[in-house]
């Protein structure tokens, strides 16, 4: 198998595993949400840290404080955090669609990023796939008679978060490792407080306690995958991959969890579509030219 072949598993394994994620947390919706994010934490530090101690770079993590890059990876901690609690919450809540639909508009949403903090400019066909987004937002806002806050919160969150990211010297593995380890002491003394006044799950729910861990696996296990594959495979099969995760995500949010999908979610869904496909056919064009 060639090392792009290879790279193109990896990545669909990897969003796979993010698609169907939303049903292992609304499984366990009886463990609230600050409970299941502080899981997440500790069990992702478990995984990250033991990755780094096999790769022998254990070092790496113990000296970052010392980094001048410390106080973006800081941020990038605060911001993932964020975006993994309401993730959850939303999850949880019968909000599966809305946080499917976060993961359609996160790239243009980055689009915007850039040109508003790097100078960077869009073609004509780049711009109107961006207004057909803002179309989709002003359409299901209309609509619902409510905006989508929750998908506006994790697009926008995550597009931070990779804005931040881009550029940082220091290797991927130990900066994802260290913005776990930043939030891990908060995570920690929260299980240790609803330990002490016997709110916690783990230890006296079985079924949690044997499926808690799992949480770390699903969030370390297709991040390192899709680092992997995505250092061997072309910038836009790795744009065009990435639409499975969130295909799958409302898929099972409908599908599987009854969430309810209205005709203001299928319009803006054909609208956001339509701006990637044109977005990613002029990434392609630019890539190939």
């Amino acid at each position: 198998m060639t090392a792009a072949r290879s790279g193109v598993w990896m990545v669909l394994a990897a969003c796979v595993v993010w698609g169907v994620a939303p049903m292992y947390y609304r499984y366990l919706g009886r463990i609230p949400a600050p409970e299941m994010m502080a899981h997440r934490t500790i069990w992702s530090l478990v995984f990250f840290g033991a990755m780094l101690a096999m790769q022998g770079r254990l070092a790496a993590l113990l000296g970052l404080w010392r980094n001048p890059e410390f106080g973006r990876i800081a941020a990038a901690s605060a911001l993932i955090s964020f975006n993994w609690f309401v993730f959850i919450w939303a999850v949880q809540r019968g909000h599966a669609v809305e946080a499917g639909l976060a993961y359609y508009i996160f790239p243009l949403m980055a689009v915007l990023l850039g040109v508003a903090t790097l100078g960077e400019r869009l073609t004509r066909l780049q711009g109107l796939a961006v207004a057909l987004a803002t179309l989709a937002v002003g359409l299901l806002t209309w609509g619902l008679g409510v905006a989508p806050w929750l998908a506006l919160a994790l697009a926008a969150s995550f597009a931070a978060y990779s804005r931040i990211k881009r550029g940082l010297k220091t290797a991927a593995a130990v900066t994802v490792t260290a913005e776990v380890a930043l939030i891990a002491p908060f995570a920690l003394g929260w299980l240790i407080w609803l330990e002490v006044t016997g709110q916690g799950a783990f230890g006296h729910d079985a079924g949690a306690s044997l499926l808690l861990p799992v949480a770390g696996l699903i969030t370390a296990g297709p991040l390192i995958l899709f680092s992997w594959g995505a250092q061997r495979v072309r910038l836009s099969t790795l744009g065009l991959v990435q639409y499975l995760n969130p295909t799958l995500q409302i898929g099972c949010a409908t599908l599987i969890m009854g969430d309810a999908f209205t005709r203001w979610h299928g319009a803006a869904l054909v609208l956001v579509w339509a701006g990637l496909v044109l977005y990613s056919a002029e990434s392609w064009r630019q890539e190939r030219g």
